[in-house]
């Protein structure tokens, strides 16, 4: 019996782990910001700034979505 609940929370430990590589975050250029699903290295001249899924924007945020590799510059969506 202490073997089955030694394996069932190594297994539950490992489970834990892998979703927590799995969260992204909030990506930012400037008062604009869209969720990610992976963590891409951008452009420095992009001004791109990642916060955890759990960030709290402020007033005069506003969230455009957009599916790909890219970031937000102004009114358009640059893919990388």
């Amino acid at each position: 019996m202490r073997r089955l609940g030694l394996g069932l929370l190594a297994g539950v430990g490992m489970l834990a782990m892998s979703s927590l590589s799995a969260i992204a975050g909030i990506a930012c250029s400037g008062n604009v910001c869209w969720h990610t699903t992976d963590r891409y290295e951008y452009p420095a001249a992009a001004g791109v700034v990642i916060h955890e899924d759990a960030w709290t924007p402020g007033p005069g945020i506003t969230f455009r979505e957009h599916t790909g590799r890219g970031y937000w510059r102004g009114e358009s969506w640059v893919d990388f």
